[in-house]
């Protein structure tokens, strides 16, 4: 007899592998990156348009707040970044024995986190 499945799916209970959490952050920082460019855009306009816009530019940007979202950015980036190369070499049959895909998991984790706290320290 085979055994009854569950009524839900806690989604709590399932251990992803780093892997496959590497690559649902690939796809939450793309749709972030997608969802910022707006900002991003205007940003990118007002600091060109004029020197008294520039000023009011750099008063945004030294908002503590605002330094967290740009951070925040830099690391969707950073992040989207290293697991698309990760994800182009995977298609090219490059690491994809498990210790190897693992490994370079973890070096996109690390990789983009430190990226991200140099940044940051430079931004701060």
């Amino acid at each position: 007899m085979p055994k009854p499945r569950p009524t839900y799916l806690n989604l709590f209970q399932i251990r992803l592998p780093v892997p496959g959490l590497v690559s649902i952050m690939h796809r939450v920082s793309g749709a972030v990156l997608f969802l910022l460019l707006p900002l991003l855009l205007y940003l990118l306009q007002m600091s060109l348009a004029s020197p008294q816009t520039f000023a009011a530019f750099k008063s945004v940007f030294a908002h503590p707040l605002m330094k967290l979202i740009l951070i925040g950015l830099a690391w969707a980036y950073l992040h989207h970044l290293c697991a698309g190369i990760r994800h182009l070499a995977l298609d090219l049959h490059y690491g994809t024995e498990l210790a190897v895909a693992r490994a370079s998991s973890w070096a996109v984790l690390i990789v983009s986190v430190g990226l991200t706290l140099l940044i940051g320290a430079w931004l701060w």
